[in-house]
């Protein structure tokens, strides 16, 4: 995995597949929630607005259940494939330290966490909440780790002259996981300030813009990659007898 050089034997290149984790999660929600509103399962309206409804109800019952989990499965192993990938990129580019370590350990474990909270949605009893709850959990905050830990090293790598790219892509990530806490510490307060039903909308939204800035934080990594041409390749060798 590498850099592809002008000149050199054509790499695979990986930006596709950044795109690929980060699309069919969105594809898989708009999809379950378009039906869920056709069939009546949940309230129409925008939910990033209006909050009528979470991502878990629009996708727990019915087509829209089996369509979601169909999709949601195979993005979760996309989206821990590429963070092993970016992993092994920022090494490959320079860069070192506990954090880069860690970004492929946190990525498997979060898509550990996305089959968890997939596999169990629509299940009923106290023990398959809990696995749907550590499931969201753990998703939501390993992703949002791991955005930030990659963010902060590839401005390292800008900084070291490893890396060039405009302002606003070498600083997405970074933003995208301080705009995630933001939403979160948002929540925290209106949750212990206001009841219910506004607590439970205002819940509603901050679940729908961070699986947003989720879908935007692999949209960055697949323009990163494009733009420095990372890609793979297959090396064949013959042994001797």
């Amino acid at each position: 995995m590498a850099p592809q050089a002008p000149g050199t034997v054509p790499l695979w290149p990986l930006w596709p597949l950044a795109l690929l984790a980060g699309l069919l999660p969105l594809v898989a929600t708009v999809l379950a929630t378009t039906l869920s509103m056709q069939q009546g399962l949940v309230p129409s309206c925008n939910p990033f607005w209006d909050g009528c409804t979470s991502i878990s109800r629009a996708a727990r019952h019915e087509l829209p259940n089996h369509l979601f989990r169909a999709l949601m499965l195979p993005a979760a192993t996309l989206q821990a494939l590429v963070w092993v990938l970016v992993a092994r990129w920022l090494v490959q580019a320079g860069a070192g330290g506990l954090g880069v370590r860690w970004i492929g350990p946190l990525g498997v474990l979060a898509g550990i966490a996305l089959v968890t909270y997939g596999s169990f949605l629509g299940t009923e009893g106290a023990t398959y909440r809990w696995l749907r709850q550590y499931g969201t959990v753990g998703y939501f905050g390993f992703t949002c780790l791991n955005l930030l830990l990659t963010g902060r090293a590839v401005q390292q790598r800008v900084h070291a002259g490893r890396l060039s790219m405009p302002r606003l892509l070498e600083h997405a990530m970074v933003a995208l996981a301080s705009a995630l806490v933001l939403l979160a510490v948002g929540n925290t307060i209106v949750a212990a300030a206001v009841g219910e039903p506004l607590k439970g909308r205002v819940e509603n939204v901050t679940e729908w813009w961070g699986a947003l800035i989720f879908v935007l934080g692999f949209v960055a990594i697949a323009a990163l990659w494009r733009r420095e041409r990372v890609g793979v390749g297959l090396s064949l060798g013959v042994s001797p007898r």
